[in-house]
C-alpha cells in the first residue's frame, strides 16, 4: 500500500543492523549511547512541507532546525549554548514565523536558591531574525519574580501569524505616583501577533492557574489554584467552564491531588476529555460543555491507568487514547485513523511503537515516529493522498548499524506473593546464564518504565550486563493500590520489591548472585543507595546519579518554594524519615559507590551527593564523586554523559566483570 522513499529502505537498514559486530570499546559505547537524542519537539508546518525541531550541538548547545521535507534541505533557525539559556521547544506560528521557548536555571542572590526561568520568543523561521519577546515587558519596578512569562494555548491553525497565549502580568511597586503604574496581576489570555506584537485581551488577568481552548480560538476551561496557606500551594484546584458562545464562567469541579486531569476539548463534540479516578485508577471520561455536564465513561483498564488522549495535530480532533501495560497501547475510536494505524503497522512491522506526532492543517500529511526496543525511532512523513511514507530523520543516528538488546516484559513474585512487573534486557549474542547483572530502578518515585528503547539500559547491555528494571510498588501508572503512599513514605515496600527482583534474577540462573550491581537516577539513585543499606551483601557496586540522600534535607530544600507543603506532605513525618535516609546509614553500605551530580540541579540539590560522599568516606567506605559544573538534573550534555558512562563502565568492570 505504501511506497517507502528513504534511501536504503527499512529492509536494508534492518539487515545491516543484524550483522555481527566486534565488541566496541568502553569509550566508543559511552560516546554512542551518551549522545543526546537528535530530534526533539518536532513540529510540522501548516501545509505539511516543512518540519521544525531541536537537535543537539556540541556539549550543552541546542539548535533549532527547519527542514524542507520535499527537497531534503535543512538549515539553522536559532541556537543556544545552554549556559544558562537552553531551547525547550519551537513551533511554527506561520510559514514565516516561529515561537520558541527558552529557559534555564539561575542563582538568586536574594534567596540563595536556584530558580528556573522560561521566556517565549517569536522569530523568523529563516535564520531566526526579528526576535521579539512575547511576554509582558519586564520593569525594574516589578513587584515579584517572573519565572515564566507565558505559554501558547492555541496556535490558531499556524497560518495567520497570531497565537493565543496565557501571559503572566506582574504589577509594579515603588514607582513614584506621577508615573503610570501597572496594576494588572495574574494570568490572562491575549491574542498576540507574533510579528508586530499587537495584542488583544481575551481574558483579564486573575489568579488563575491555567486555561484550555477548544482548538478554535475559544477559551472554554479555566483552573484556579485552591486556597493557600501562608502563600503555599495546597494541591487543590477549582475548574470552571463556559458554554459555547458565552462569556460566563460556571463551576465544573473542585479536585484534590490530581484526582481530575483535563486533557483536551473537542469542539465538534462540545466536550472535555478528562482523567478521573475510578476504582483507584485513572479512567477517561468525556464531559459535555453545553451546561448539562453530562459525563460519559470513555475507557478504563483493570490493570493500569489511562494516561492521555491522541490528537492528529494542534487543536484538531481527538482520535483515541493511550495506556501502558507491558507495552504502550493506543486505542483509536476514530475509524479512519484506526485503519490507518493498522496499515502503518503492516508497513513498519519491526517498529511497533507508532505515534502520530503532528499533522498539516488539512490532516492530509502526517509526521509519524516509529520505534521499538531495538530501534530508538525513525521519523516519517506520510502523505495520505499519494500514499507515500518518506523517512525523514533518525532519533539517534550514532546507533545506526549497532545490534541493540531486545527488552522482554517479565513478572517477578515478591516474598509476600505480589507479582512485580519488570523489564529484562539481555546482552545480545550472549547466553542468558550466569551473567553479571544490573538492577536499574526508575526515578520518580511516581513514575514507571515502559517497553522500548532506553539509552542507559542499552549501554549496560552493550557492555555485557543483564539489566532488570522493576516496576516496584510505589511506581505510578498501575493505580492507587500499587502506588501505595509513595516510594518515600512506603520505602520499605519499594526497596523490598527492588531487592526481591535482584534475588529473582540470580535464582533463575540468568544473573550471577556474586556479580550483582544496582544503578539509579534521581529516585532511582536514592533506591540504589537505600537498597545497599538494607541488604549490604546483595550488591557489589552502587551507582547513584542525582540521588536524594536524606528525606529531611529534601524537605528543607523546598522550604522557600510554594510547593513546600506539598513536598512535606509527600515525604511525611515520623521514624521513616530517618530510617529511609541513606545519608544517615552510610556505614551500612559495603559496596563501592559512584555518585554523579550536576551543580545546577534544582530537583535534587548537589549537596545530597556531596554529603553522601563525605559520609561514606568518613565511614571508611569506597566512594567516588563525579560533579558536572553548570548542569542540571538531566545532565543534557553528550560529553558529560559519555564521561559518566565511562566511569560507570569502569566501576562495573572492576567489581562484577563482563
Amino acid at each position: 500500500m505504501y511506497k517507502l522513499l528513504s534511501g536504503a529502505g527499512i529492509a536494508a537498514l534492518w539487515c545491516f543492523a543484524a550483522q555481527a559486530q566486534a565488541p566496541a570499546s568502553l569509550a566508543a559505547d559511552a560516546a554512542a549511547f551518551g549522545a543526546r537524542e537528535s530530534v526533539g519537539s518536532a513540529d510540522l508546518s501548516a501545509d505539511g512541507s516543512s518540519v521544525l525541531y531541536l537537535t543537539p550541538g556540541p556539549g550543552r548547545k541546542t539548535i533549532a532546525v527547519v527542514g524542507d521535507l520535499s527537497a531534503g534541505k535543512f538549515s539553522t533557525v536559532v541556537a543556544t549554548d545552554g549556559d544558562p539559556e537552553s531551547l525547550y521547544w519551537c513551533n511554527f506560528a506561520s510559514a514565516r514565523r516561529a515561537v520558541c521557548q527558552f529557559g534555564g536555571l539561575v542563582e538568586s542572590k536574594s534567596m540563595g536558591e536556584l530558580l528556573g526561568f522560561r521566556r517565549m520568543v517569536a522569530l523568523d523561521v529563516n535564520g531566526g531574525g526579528n526576535p521579539k519577546l512575547l511576554g509582558q515587558a519586564e520593569s525594574p519596578y516589578d513587584g515579584s519574580l517572573r519565572q515564566d512569562d507565558g505559554n501558547v494555548i492555541d496556535w490558531l491553525g499556524g497560518t495567520e501569524g497570531a497565537v493565543l497565549m496565557d501571559r503572566l502580568y506582574v504589577p509594579e511597586e515603588g514607582k513614584i505616583q506621577s508615573r503610570v503604574v501597572r496594576t494588572k496581576s495574574g494570568w490572562g489570555v491575549d491574542k498576540v501577533d507574533v510579528s508586530s506584537l499587537r495584542g488583544t485581551t481575551v481574558e483579564t488577568p486573575r489568579e488563575a492557574a491555567g486555561y484550555l481552548t477548544d482548538g478554535r480560538g475559544n477559551v472554554r476551561l479555566m483552573s484556579i489554584t485552591g486556597a493557600r496557606h501562608s502563600g503555599m500551594l495546597t494541591g487543590e484546584m477549582d475548574y470552571f467552564f463556559r458554554t459555547a458562545g458565552s462569556r460566563d464562567w460556571k463551576p465544573l469541579i473542585d479536585s484534590k491531588d490530581d484526582e481530575f486531569v483535563p486533557l483536551a476539548i473537542d469542539a465538534d463534540l462540545d466536550s472535555l476529555y478528562a482523567l478521573k479516578k475510578r476504582n483507584g485508577r485513572y479512567a477517561l471520561h468525556s464531559i459535555k460543555l453545553d451546561g448539562s455536564m453530562a459525563t460519559r465513561l470513555v475507557a478504563e483498564n483493570p490493570r493500569v491507568d489511562i494516561d492521555d488522549v491522541v490528537r492528529i495535530g494542534d487543536g484538531q480532533k481527538v482520535i483515541g487514547y493511550t495506556y501502558a501495560e507491558d507495552k504502550r497501547q493506543t486505542v483509536y475510536f476514530d475509524p479512519e485513523f484506526k485503519a490507518l494505524s493498522a496499515s502503518l503497522a503492516k508497513a513498519l512491522p519491526r517498529l511497533p511503537l507508532v505515534r502520530f506526532v503532528d499533522a498539516s492543517r488539512d490532516g492530509r500529511k502526517l509526521l509519524v515516529i516509529a520505534a521499538s526496543d531495538v530501534d530508538p525511532g525513525r521519523y516519517y512523513l506520510f502523505d495520505r493522498d499519494k500514499k507515500t511514507l518518506t523517512e525523514a530523520m533518525l532519533a539517534r543516528p550514532e546507533l545506526q548499524g549497532r545490534t541493540l538488546a531486545s527488552v522482554k516484559p517479565v513478572t517477578i513474585p515478591a516474598p509476600d506473593g505480589v507479582l512485580i512487573p519488570a523489564y529484562l534486557t539481555l546482552p545480545p549474542g550472549r547466553e542468558a546464564k550466569g551473567l553479571p547483572a544490573v538492577v536499574l530502578p526508575h526515578g520518580g518515585p511516581s513514575a514507571r518504565d515502559e517497553w522500548g528503547f532506553d539509552w542507559l539500559a542499552q549501554f549496560l547491555a552493550a557492555r555485557g550486563f543483564a539489566v532488570l528494571q522493576p516496576q516496584f510498588r510505589g511506581s505510578a501508572g498501575f493505580g492507587d493500590a500499587w502506588l501505595k503512599e509513595n516510594g518515600f513514605k512506603s520505602w520499605r515496600t519499594s526497596i523490598g520489591d527492588i531487592n526481591a527482583t535482584a534475588r529473582w534474577l540470580a535464582s533463575q540462573g540468568m544473573g550471577d548472585p556474586n556479580r550483582l550491581a544496582i544503578v539509579g537516577w534521581s529516585y532511582g539513585g536514592y533506591a540504589a543507595l537505600q537498597s545497599a543499606v538494607t541488604e549490604p551483601a546483595l550488591y557489589k557496586a552502587v551507582v547513584a546519579v542525582a540521588p536524594v540522600t536524606d528525606l529531611a534535607l529534601l524537605k528543607q530544600d523546598y522550604r522557600n518554594f510554594t510547593i513546600a507543603n506539598l513536598v512535606n506532605r509527600e515525604i511525611g513525618s515520623g521514624p521513616h524519615v530517618a530510617e529511609g535516609s541513606p545519608l544517615r546509614r552510610a556505614s551500612a553500605i559495603a559496596a563501592p559507590v559512584l555518585l554523579v551530580h550536576g551543580s545546577k540541579d534544582a530537583n535534587v540539590r548537589v549537596w545530597h551527593s556531596q554529603k553522601m560522599h563525605d559520609a561514606l568516606r568518613g565511614a571508611g567506605k569506597q566512594s567516588e564523586l563525579l560533579l558536572f559544573d553548570g548542569l542540571d538534573h538531566q545532565l543534557e550534555d553528550a560529553g558529560a554523559r559519555a564521561q559518566m558512562l565511562t566511569r560507570i563502565g569502569d566501576l562495573l568492570q572492576r567489581t562484577i566483570g563482563r
